[in-house]
This record gives structure tokens, sequence and C-alpha cells, in this order.
């Protein structure tokens, strides 16, 4: 017993003193950014991923010159063929407080997309687009081949569930008793 317990100790006392604290939020990373003039505003607008692709999960960084603090503003953004998505106010990334973003987000279709921004601050009100921002199709396989692939291990074990039950329920009307352990 009491060399369990030491082994049992030694374990969690190399577990403890090998784990590191863990990073709960990775940084943002902007690989490409573009430049818009919404009224007397400058907005540098920054993807962590390029090309965009639909259905991949990005950051959007929008940071005015001269910075957040004074301002604020909404956007909206225009899909293909003019579908527009609901405006929103435009609030602090999540994972980097001192810019406007939104955190891991998807674009739901390929096409030209428009973000349209509006920025209220001390020098007024203005509206400004970022126009023909390309959209690329989805990466990978088709959304219903991949749920159709994620699909077999599930299969698999529901039949291997049903082969079990059946043999099991055999061996018992026929007065077997199941063998233990």
């Amino acid at each position: 017993m009491r060399k369990a317990l030491l082994a049992l100790t030694a374990v969690a006392g190399m577990l403890f003193a090998t784990a590191a604290p863990a990073n709960a939020y990775e940084p943002v990373n902007i690989v490409h950014t573009e430049r818009v003039q919404a009224g007397p505003y400058g907005l540098t607008v920054g993807f962590s991923t390029w090309p965009l692709k639909a259905m991949q999960s990005l950051d959007f960084t929008f940071i005015p010159d001269g910075g957040i603090e004074d301002k604020s503003g909404t956007l909206a953004m225009l899909g293909p063929g003019g579908a527009q998505r609901r405006a929103q106010p435009l609030v602090r990334h999540p994972r980097k407080r001192e810019v406007w973003g939104l955190d891991v987000r998807s674009l739901p279709q390929p096409g030209d997309w428009t973000l349209r921004f509006t920025v209220n601050g001390p020098a007024g009100s203005g509206t400004g687009e970022l126009r023909s921002l390309p959209v690329l199709d989805q990466p990978g396989p088709p959304m219903g081949v991949s749920w159709a692939i994620s699909t077999l291990p599930l299969i698999g074990l529901v039949v291997l569930v049903v082969v079990a039950w059946r043999r099991t329920r055999s061996r018992l009307r026929g007065g077997e008793l199941p063998a233990i352990g």
C-alpha cells in the first residue's frame, strides 16, 4: 500500500512539474490588410487568412486612424447578389482589445462581398465601403460529402451494438448465461 501511494504521489508530482500554463487564446495574426475611407476617418481592415474562402473561420480587425477611444461605428456585410446581413455595432475584438473586430467568423458563400462601415467620432459621421472583396469557394469536399464521411464511425458503432445485442439476446434465450469477466 505504501509503495502504491508513493508511486501515485511521484506520478502526480511529475505531472504538475512538467505541465506548462496553457495559452487560452492564441494571438490574432493579421496577414492581409485593406484601407477604407469612411468620411473623415481612415480605417484599416485586417484579415487573419488570405485569400478568403467561404465557410472558413477567420478574424477580422477594424482599426480607425487615431484608435477607437472616442469613436463608435457599425458594420454591414453585403453578400453576392446584394443580400445584406444585419448591420452590427463595431465592438472590441475579444483577443485584441485595442481594436474593433470580429472573432472566428466565416462568410457563408463565395463571390464578391462588400463591407460597409459607418464611423462616428469627433469629426462627425462618415460612411465607407470595402467593395469587391473576393471570397473563393469553400475548401475541401462539399459539405454533404464531409458529413457523410464523418458519420461512418457512428454507423459502425451502431452496427457493433446491434450485433452484440443480438448475440447476447440469443444466448439468454437458449438458457446460457453470458460469460462474466
